[in-house]
């Protein structure tokens, strides 16, 4: 809790805009979309302007307290948690649209303003923002910056940091760092590519120069269906050796697809072992083709069903069922925790194997969706909080997942961040030399480490974990 006067000079410095540090509003801020939660902050602030935030980070650095960014709260690696307390950020009050220029094809965007939003605004210029975060309803712009967020529609286009031209960060002792622009030279240090995914520890975002891209001229999509999973697994790589990239390509395990049928009822078949979601875009000619080798592909692979969206409204009702598909497990499971691991292309049949043995081993349920095209793994193991023999099952199976990630060449998060839950990794992802050049990176832009602490870096200091295993750490 804060002390008194402290908390007046908070609410001086807000002026009118609000702080929250009652126990009832501590508690629902203690927690993001990650299964478990951190420690309450000391007060939550939600300042209305970029000039409020300055204020509230340099008051901070001079009382030593401190601070973390949180935007919609729909993280799922409990990056926007206060992991030592201190004061929580919210920037959902900054939610403008400041401009759309359709002839650069940018957007000037603050950090709350939420995904959706901004595309339904570019759409009526025939342009969008590339990345989707299955999210993108409720997240915003801001969160997809800090932890370089993908979604289904990325395979063809990329994530978040293709399409950050430019960041404005209050920073230490809340100074403002301008980094990128529209027309910059690319030519010195590329701080702002360092910025993007740095989890909120490099600053903390108030404005978003935004590259928009043309909208498809046509766009097929498709549902195929198979007997076994590791047919539809197989199926992916194929297609891209055949030259085919599409702009998503989803794969849905049966556990996964019967929480969605008994949420929304969309008629899919609950005996197939896996289906891929599919979707191509471009000019209507290579659509045409590419969805002629697309059948042919996913046949010689033992698709037993490939059904073709007619219309736009059965396309939106495909993309529903994959993108509600997290939200449906709650009516099979009270509790499920998200992972974000990452194999190549041509591992994934490898690491579905992994997860169905995994789930057998543990007795656990684990239903799985993946961004197959890029390997970009979601398996979401199911428990009850309730019981602790559970939630250990839970931990141990999600720790063996990510570790035959790693062990794959791969890596433990592709789009959901390390933050809080997967520190303990990097010590097997990076080299001591590695994790002690992040820890310089990092202190140049959070000298006095107030700024989001106990992320991405494993242990107290970064190294403090590999330490306490016995190993040499570089000095």
């Amino acid at each position: 809790m804060l002390e008194p006067s402290a908390r007046r000079e908070l609410v001086l410095l807000l002026g009118g805009d609000p702080l929250f540090d009652d126990p009832s509003h501590r508690r629902v801020y203690d927690a993001d979309a990650y299964a478990f939660a951190g420690i309450q902050p000391d007060a939550i602030v939600l300042p209305s302007t970029a000039r409020c935030v300055e204020q509230i980070v340099g008051w901070c650095h001079r009382q030593g307290i401190p601070y973390v960014a949180r935007g919609a709260g729909t993280g799922l690696s409990g990056g926007c948690l206060t992991a030592e307390g201190g004061i929580l950020i919210g920037t959902a009050r900054l939610n403008r649209i400041l401009e759309i220029d359709p002839f650069e094809r940018v957007a000037r965007v603050e950090p709350g303003v939420v995904n959706t939003q901004l595309n339904r605004r570019a759409a009526r210029h025939g342009l969008s923002f590339a990345p989707d975060p299955s999210s993108q309803n409720a997240c915003t712009v801001g969160g997809n910056f800090a932890e370089n967020s993908g979604g289904p529609h990325t395979l063809k286009n990329g994530v978040t940091l293709p399409h950050v031209l430019g960041v404005s960060l209050v920073g230490e002792r809340g100074r403002r760092i301008e980094l990128g622009g529209r027309h910059l030279p690319g030519s010195g240090a590329d701080l702002l590519a360092l910025s993007v995914g740095s989890e909120g520890c490099a600053g903390i975002a108030v404005e978003l120069l935004l590259r928009l891209i043309p909208l498809p001229t046509a766009v097929e999509t498709f549902l195929i269906v198979y007997d076994e999973l590791a047919d539809a697994a197989r199926s992916v790589s194929a297609m891209v050796a055949a030259g085919i990239l599409p702009a998503a390509m989803e794969l849905i395990d049966q556990v996964m697809l019967r929480a969605v049928e008994k949420a929304f009822s969309f008629g899919f078949p609950l005996d197939a072992g896996g289906v891929l979601i599919v979707e191509v875009d471009g000019e209507a000619e290579s659509v045409a083709e590419d969805s002629r080798q697309l059948r042919a592909v996913c046949e010689s692979f033992g698709a037993r069903e490939i059904r073709q969206a007619a219309t736009e409204a059965e396309r939106a009702h495909l993309w529903k069922a994959r993108k509600h598909s997290f939200g449906a497990i709650g009516r099979v499971s009270p509790n499920y925790a998200t992972q974000d691991g990452v194999v190549p292309r041509a591992s994934v049949p490898e690491i579905v194997r992994c997860i169905r043995e995994t789930s057998a081993r543990h007795d656990i349920g684990i239903g799985t969706v993946i961004h197959a095209g890029d390997g970009n793994i979601h398996p979401c193991v199911l428990f009850d909080n309730r019981k602790p023999e559970q939630v250990k099952a839970a931990l141990a199976a999600s720790a063996e997942i990510l570790e035959r990630c790693i062990e794959l060449e791969g890596s433990p998060s592709g789009e959901h961040g390390i933050g809080l839950e997967k520190r303990r990794f990097m010590g097997r992802l990076f080299g001591f030399d590695d994790l002690a050049a992040m820890e310089e990176i990092r202190a140049s832009f959070d000298p006095s480490g107030l700024c989001n602490p106990g992320k991405v870096l494993p242990g107290p200091g970064g190294c403090g974990e590999l330490r306490a295993l016995g190993r040499q750490v570089p000095q």
